[in-house]
């Protein structure tokens, strides 16, 4: 879909008009509605994505590809029983890496692997960080809920500092190798000026859920339908919510039975995070394997 950030960038700005007319438990509830549609379909689909990854031999059966990703999801549901400070610790690092990741997928392979790994991951941390900074209380108190550490809060914004300055020394050196990425590092810094107006004039909820669906969700949507089909369109969604339906309707239910057994909001956002955590591990790789498995193509 051709020019979908300047949608993004709309609905964005959308989003923030309806902040103010929206009360912060609405605000709650909508966001984690957009979450539960368009954010975890986004993950649903992994199966046929593993299927059509030339890294997977074809020969492995649904039941068995099935099998071992539901072993990686109760692994890391287990991770957080038993260490949940790793756990955690894990959870934002490939969360930061697959949000840069998602948004450089395009980016130069002259470069080192690790290079580009560490672009990518400073660049999805100081997307975590600006928001945590402007949530700090209750990202503090999620924190302790599902780890047990409190985390001062003074800390928060020491580590952005420190990421952002990562981030820029790492933009800068890309700006002076590379002709071709100028204008999309120009580009990405915008989205980051509007990611933090975006975090600071929202609930930590509302803002998460508009970055996570309009700047994550939706493309990645958009790129696994061109990965499975070559190009996009209503059709081909159409067919990719279709096969998506069983897997998206488990991962509802799953947290469906969190939200009546555990009400209490501070107690349900640290499980409800929690159990994103477990499916993002397994996730987060496929996705790896898929833009890998795109740059072989070219």
């Amino acid at each position: 879909m051709k020019n979908y950030s300047n949608i993004a960038i709309v609905a964005s700005f959308f989003g923030l008009w309806m902040d103010s007319f929206l009360s912060t438990k609405m605000q709650i509830l909508s966001g984690f509605l957009l979450i539960f549609t368009f954010g975890i379909l986004h993950g649903a689909n992994d199966l046929l994505l593993i299927k059509n990854t030339n890294t997977i031999k074809q020969t492995n059966s649904r039941f068995k590809i099935l099998a071992y990703y539901v072993m990686v999801v109760l692994a890391g549901i287990f991770l957080f029983y038993i260490i949940p400070q790793v756990a955690l610790l894990l959870f934002i690092i490939v969360s930061a890496n697959h949000f840069g990741e998602q948004q450089w997928q395009n980016l130069e392979h002259d470069f080192p692997t690790w290079l580009l790994l560490l672009f990518h991951f400073f660049y999805g941390f100081v997307i975590l960080l600006l928001l945590f900074n402007f949530h700090t209380i209750q990202v503090q108190n999620i924190i302790f809920k599902i780890a047990n550490v409190l985390v001062p809060l003074p800390y928060f914004w020491i580590a952005l500092q420190v990421s952002v300055g990562a981030f820029l020394g790492l933009s800068a050196y890309f700006y002076w190798k590379s002709e071709k990425i100028r204008k999309k590092l120009l580009v990405e810094f915008f989205f980051l000026l509007l990611f933090a107006i975006l975090f600071k004039s929202s609930s930590l909820i509302w803002g998460f859920a508009i970055y996570f669906v309009l700047w994550h969700s939706i493309p990645s949507i958009i790129d696994q339908i061109k990965f499975l089909n070559g190009s996009f369109s209503t059709t081909y969604f159409v067919a990719y919510c279709r096969a998506a339906g069983v897997y998206w309707l488990i991962s509802i239910v799953g947290i469906a039975l969190i939200y009546f057994i555990f009400r209490e909001e501070q107690l349900f956002n640290a499980l409800f995070f929690s159990f994103l955590a477990a499916i993002t591990f397994p996730h987060a790789v496929v996705i790896t394997r898929m833009f890998g498995t795109k740059q072989t193509t070219k």
